[in-house]
C-alpha cells in the first residue's frame, strides 16, 4: 500500500530541507510505500531552487501564487497512493505521527483520521505554561463547535493540517477551495457524503508570523462561510 504525502510550499525557505528530511526518515507500518508531492505555489524565495535539487520527491510547480487549497487540490490530482496525508511545509507538524494516524485506517476503523492538537492542550491564560497563540486556540475550538454543530460531527480540531483519508473518498468529492478554506470543504463535504472522522491526538510546534505563518483572522470568517455554503447552500 501505498501512501501519498502531500506538501504545499509557499516561501519556506529555511525550514523545507529539514521537513523533508523528517519526511523521507519517518518509519511507516510495513505494509506501506511512500510517495512525496511537493505543490510550490509559486514562492518567491529559493524554496523552488531548492526542491529541483531534491531526490525522491515528485516536484510540481505553480508559475504563480494561488493558495493553499490550489496547491493541495494539484497534489490530489497527482497523487498514485491509496492513503493520503496532507503535510504542511514548516516545522509546526511532525511526521514521526505518521504510525499513529494511519492506525485507524489500517485496522478498518475509519477511511478518515484527523490529527487533533487541541483534545488534550489546556487553555491557560498565564505563567509559564500558558498556551501559545491564544486567539487561535479560540479560533479553533470556535470553528470546530460550528463544524459540530451544522454537521453532527464530534470534532475538536476542524482547522488541523493532518487530515489523513483513503483515496477513494476525495475520488467521490469535487474540491474548489484556492485557499485556507479548503480545511473547512474538506470537513464539510467528507461529513456530508456520511463518513465518520477519528480524531488522534498530535503535539505541534506553533510558530509566529515573524516566522512565516500565513493563516489570518480573515480566514476563520472565510471558513464559516465555507462550512455554512456547502451545509445549506451546495
Amino acid at each position: 500500500m501505498k501512501l501519498s504525502i502531500i506538501i504545499p510550499v509557499y516561501n519556506e525557505e529555511k525550514t523545507l530541507k529539514k521537513l523533508l528530511y523528517k519526511v523521507k526518515r519517518v518509519k511507516l507500518p510495513d505494509s506501506f510505500s511512500k510517495e512525496i508531492i511537493v505543490v510550490d505555489d509559486g514562492s518567491s524565495d529559493s524554496s523552488p531552487r531548492i526542491l529541483r535539487t531534491i531526490q525522491g520527491i515528485n516536484f510540481i510547480p505553480h508559475k504563480i501564487n494561488r493558495g493553499k487549497g490550489a496547491a493541495i487540490r494539484t497534489g490530489l490530482q497527482n497523487c498514485k497512493g491509496e492513503v493520503i496525508i496532507i503535510q504542511d511545509a514548516d516545522l509546526e507538524y511532525n511526521p514521526e505521527d505518521y504510525p499513529s494516524l494511519l492506525r485507524p485506517i489500517l485496522s478498518g476503523r475509519s477511511k478518515v483520521v484527523y490529527g487533533t492538537r487541541l483534545k488534550t492542550l489546556p487553555l491557560v491564560l498565564l505563567g509559564k505554561d500558558k498556551t501559545p497563540f491564544v486567539s487561535h486556540y479560540l479560533g479553533n475550538r470556535f470553528l470546530s463547535f460550528i463544524t459540530n454543530i451544522l454537521y453532527g460531527a464530534k470534532l475538536t480540531d476542524m482547522e488541523t493540517c493532518y487530515k489523513v483519508f483513503k483515496k477513494e473518498i476525495v475520488q467521490k468529492i469535487k474540491l474548489v477551495s484556492n485557499r485556507f478554506e479548503i480545511e473547512a470543504e474538506i470537513t464539510a463535504k467528507i461529513l456530508r457524503q456520511g463518513y465518520s472522522i477519528v480524531e488522534v491526538p498530535i503535539k505541534t510546534n506553533p510558530r509566529g508570523y515573524d516566522e512565516g505563518k500565513k493563516i489570518t483572522w480573515r480566514d476563520g470568517f472565510s471558513a464559516i462561510w465555507t462550512l455554512l455554503k456547502y451545509r445549506f447552500i451546495q
